[in-house]
């Protein structure tokens, strides 16, 4: 399947943005709808084990222990020309509380504040333990990949057909969500911005039943069945048929707004040209004006005025139409 035929994933808008962000961020972490949902994570008992021994000590060493300091020398010791990149790599919070909270627990003992340094050292080693904690728990877009799954479509979700038609889609909507007409907010009578990435989402969704309904059919290998047993299957092969040619319609649909959000941009790009010819004629006289004092120079400076009023009747009257060339597009519903 070349790339042009390929469809990118497909996310369910319902989804939170933010989760829809991380998804498409993370497409390595994605599972096909096909296939069965990545099970939660469930560590072994040697994992367990040795995170109950592994996350006191690394507290003890960063929250109460001078870690900070130690992990400091030891990477001036290795005489890194980043030693502060690598030493800010966990971030401002953890840089400033591994460094700041040994010294002032010192700070607290020399001035005989022991209690008080202590109840710090209690709270920098439970602080530094969730920290760990929440360190090792499920990737944000492992457990989102997980809890949505279903959710969002892959390539793999679709065979051939299919991705051809979704393809088609998504060049349709990404062509209307990139003109000049859309950003300028020319295209008042939908909402782009949601309305698309809903069509397209349920454009995908029928698309894959399609393919998990093409791919039953094959397994079932109609060849090796009798007469009666394919008449028993032809209405289903005439229902999938019909609801094909309805969402190749919607696509179709989409197609022809794409065009004619185009055709939008080219009046769009119209009218700016025309807006800006009358300025342009009143350099072309005043050059004219400038270099040729004849007859035949005053009679080209007339007729470029002639021009620039029929430039501005045209600004406000004729490219309005052609901007309103591009209505709704017709959103109807997969069968």
């Amino acid at each position: 399947m070349t790339d042009d035929r390929r469809p990118r994933p497909v996310f369910d808008p319902a989804i939170p943005g933010g989760e829809r962000a991380l998804l498409a961020a993370s497409p390595e972490r994605l599972v096909a709808a096909g296939r069965p949902a990545p099970p939660p994570p469930r560590p072994g008992p040697w994992t367990i084990a040795a995170r109950v021994v592994w996350i006191p000590l690394f507290a003890f060493f960063y929250g109460v222990f001078p870690g900070g300091w130690f992990r400091l020398f030891f990477l001036a010791s290795l005489d890194d020309d980043d030693l502060m990149g690598g030493f800010l790599r966990w971030g401002r919070l953890p840089l400033a509380a591994m460094t700041v909270t040994p010294a002032v627990q010192i700070a607290l003992l020399l001035l005989g504040q022991e209690e008080a340094a202590g109840a710090l050292a209690a709270a920098s080693f439970t602080a530094w333990a969730a920290g760990a904690v929440r360190y090792l728990r499920e990737p944000a877009a492992a457990r989102a990949a997980r809890e949505h799954h279903g959710r969002y479509l892959l390539p793999g979700d679709f065979d051939r057909p299919a991705a051809r038609l979704l393809a088609r889609a998504q060049r349709a909507v990404d062509a209307v969500l990139g003109s000049e007409s859309h950003r300028a907010g020319l295209l008042d009578a939908v909402d782009n911005a949601v309305a698309l990435p809903r069509e397209e989402w349920a454009i995908a969704e029928a698309l894959a039943e399609h393919t998990r309904l093409r791919r039953e059919r094959r397994r079932q290998q109609p060849a090796r069945l009798g007469p009666e047993v394919r008449a028993l299957l032809e209405p289903q092969r005439r229902a999938l048929d019909l609801s094909v040619r309805s969402v190749t319609a919607r696509v179709e649909a989409l197609e022809d707004y794409a065009r004619r959000v185009r055709a939008a941009d080219d009046a769009f790009h119209e009218w700016r040209v025309l807006r800006g010819i009358p300025e342009q004629n009143a350099r072309y006289r005043e050059l004219l004006a400038a270099t040729v004092r004849d007859d035949l120079a005053r009679a080209e400076i007339d007729r470029l005025a002639a021009d620039a009023e029929r430039a501005e009747r045209a600004f406000r009257g004729s490219v309005r139409t052609a901007l309103a060339a591009a209505p709704e597009p017709g959103l109807g519903h997969p069968a």
